[in-house]
């Protein structure tokens, strides 16, 4: 490869690293054409972008984007890059729900890196695991709500009573008069 589209390459790769929250690592020795688009389809609408490059031009791009660099063992074989701009736990749960797919075998998770984090296979399933960024904003929300909506309904209760109690007085007071 010419020198000029290698500075190219790892130029377009180390802006694409710059706007980064992490970078997961796999090899996809064997995926078909279709697999392949397929798994990038779901990663792009997860909020990622996967990119087939050569492991040193990767590397290299890594550390003038600022970025630690991957161990020796992940930069090993044809590895396909699942870099993240969003919801690092989006693309996460897409890599760990492809690899746990029983239709395919040709797609193998090696580990990756969140912001300055290394990740390994066990951490990035972990990462896998976590609720979503729109589901934990619920759960904040719901647990910011929870001691309002109680505050509300006691308040609710007390009136309530207070408006029962008077009903039994005025019908009370209709049985004496008639």
């Amino acid at each position: 490869m010419p020198a000029k589209i290698k500075y190219e390459l790892v130029d377009g790769l180390k802006e694409k690293l710059g706007r980064s929250k992490a970078v997961f690592v796999g090899e996809y020795r064997g995926m078909t054409v279709a697999q392949s688009t397929a798994l990038r389809a779901k990663v792009r609408q997860a909020g990622g972008e996967l990119k087939v490059a050569k492991n040193a031009l990767f590397a290299i791009a890594m550390k003038e984007a600022g970025l630690n660099a991957l161990p020796e063992d992940m930069m090993k074989g044809p590895n396909i890059f699942a870099i993240c701009y969003d919801d690092p736990v989006s693309v996460a749960k897409v890599l760990k729900e492809y690899v746990n797919d029983k239709t395919q075998k040709a797609f193998i998770l090696k580990g990756g890196l969140l912001e300055t984090q290394q990740l390994n296979l066990n951490q990035l399933m972990a990462l896998a695991d976590l609720p979503s960024k729109e589901v934990m904003r619920g759960q904040v929300v719901r647990t910011i709500a929870a001691p309002l909506s109680g505050l509300v309904n006691v308040l609710a209760g007390t009136m309530r009573n207070f408006v029962t109690v008077l009903a039994n007085i005025r019908d009370k007071k209709e049985e004496s008069a008639a």
